[in-house]
């Protein structure tokens, strides 16, 4: 149940999935029970999913359906009294078509536009109400929000990102600060009512028995990988690249000798690791398969000799060096409600439910009571099936 207020450019800066090393790191994430309950995966979503299309009975010249301010930027919608430009639609168009989401014919391009107009209609609802009630938001959050979305690029790959989707650091700047408002104010009118009783986790739990079942034992792994090759992205916060066997060797060793001198592993592979697909999240792999191990028995007897928290020496392959670490193991077999983790990931899910629910309602509420005016809605409901007329 994932879904958004806001959708914001800065949601756009992710690292592209990458390969991983060919011997160790053939795995896929097994989104077992208590991950795909995650609630780190929610609270980062706050908001509501946008709004279905208010019906339309405006029978009106297609002339008359939209109108132009004195500096004539075309307005698309009105939001009590507050305008939505066309540009400001088309920006988040083409970044999300740049993106891979294709529109294909006009009247889905169109229809595209009209949800992405809708989203705007809602952000600027709620940032309104978050306004009344007395939500603020300082520049250091933006700050350190914005740092947050850099950290995994250099400056001149995140300017690219930036200039791809239309944007320049003020857009940004507004993007996330309209985000965390309307963030704060979820958090204060929705999140902070919100109650799950035990007997309704333990209905949960009885419904639901079989999903938290673990079929096989699992292993929770986190990475850092040196490359002896330069890489043509480097996804760490550092900008650190070993782009030779010997620089490689030398990193790699300074690397383990830092993480036995009591370094956390976390950071090491966020600031030095060279695997892009796991650098930013502090070399996380997720959970691997014992079933995935069995077709390496060297790997394999690694990894099963240690114990959760420990990491292994430095290992090389053909792909480089790599140091690996046991952030936890689960062992096939049935989960009870005694145990801490179950509870606690039921209790989100339901916690989630119910927050889904009702801020669909909230907004749906402040709708009701905005005065909204959706130009190109007008326009395209007059031009009938012909869309060729609208400009």
């Amino acid at each position: 149940m994932k879904s958004s207020i806001t959708s914001y450019h800065a949601c756009c800066f992710l690292p592209n999935p990458f390969r991983l090393p060919k011997l160790l790191f053939k795995f896929r994430r097994n989104r077992r029970y208590n991950e795909r309950m995650n609630p780190r995966d929610h609270r980062h979503r706050r908001g509501v999913a946008a709004a279905v299309f208010m019906s339309l009975a405006l029978l009106v010249a297609l002339a008359g359906c939209s109108r132009k301010t004195p500096s004539e930027r075309e307005v698309w919608a009105d939001v009590d009294g507050k305008p939505i430009y066309r540009e400001q639609v088309e920006r988040y168009y083409r970044s999300r078509v740049a993106a891979g989401s294709e529109a294909g014919s006009r009247e889905q391009a169109l229809s595209f536009q009209l949800n992405i107009l809708n989203e705007l209609i809602n952000n600027e609802i709620l940032v309104a109400h978050a306004s009344r009630a007395q939500i603020r938001l300082s520049e250091a959050e933006v700050d350190t929000k914005v740092a947050e979305l850099q950290s995994p690029y250099s400056k001149e790959e995140f300017q690219k990102k930036l200039t791809e989707q239309g944007l320049n650091p003020a857009h940004l700047r507004d993007e996330v600060r309209q985000s965390l408002i309307i963030n704060k104010l979820i958090n204060k009118e929705i999140a902070s009512r919100l109650t799950v009783t035990d007997a309704e986790v333990a209905n949960y739990y009885e419904r639901n028995k079989a999903t938290f079942n673990v079929p096989e034992t699992q292993y929770h792994m986190a990475q850092i990988a040196v490359t002896p090759t330069a890489e043509t992205q480097v996804r760490n916060t550092k900008n650190d690249d070993a782009k030779n066997p010997q620089v490689a060797e030398r990193k790699i060793t300074a690397l383990y000798a830092r993480l036995q001198s009591g370094e956390d592993f976390g950071k090491v592979a966020q600031e030095y690791s060279e695997d892009a697909r796991t650098a930013a999240g502090g070399g996380d792999m997720g959970f691997i398969p014992a079933t995935t191990l069995a077709s390496n028995t060297q790997l394999k007897q690694v990894i099963t000799s240690l114990k959760v928290g420990q990491m292994t020496g430095i290992m090389r392959t053909a792909d480089g060096y790599h140091i690996l670490k046991l952030l936890g193991r689960e062992e096939a077999g049935q989960r009870s409600l005694a145990d801490p983790q179950v509870r606690s990931a039921i209790r989100q899910t339901l916690m989630n439910e119910r927050e889904q629910l009702l801020r669909a309602a909230y907004l749906e509420d402040l709708r009701n009571r905005a005065k909204v005016r959706n130009y190109l809605a007008e326009k395209v409901v007059a031009a009938g099936a012909n869309t060729a007329q609208i400009k």
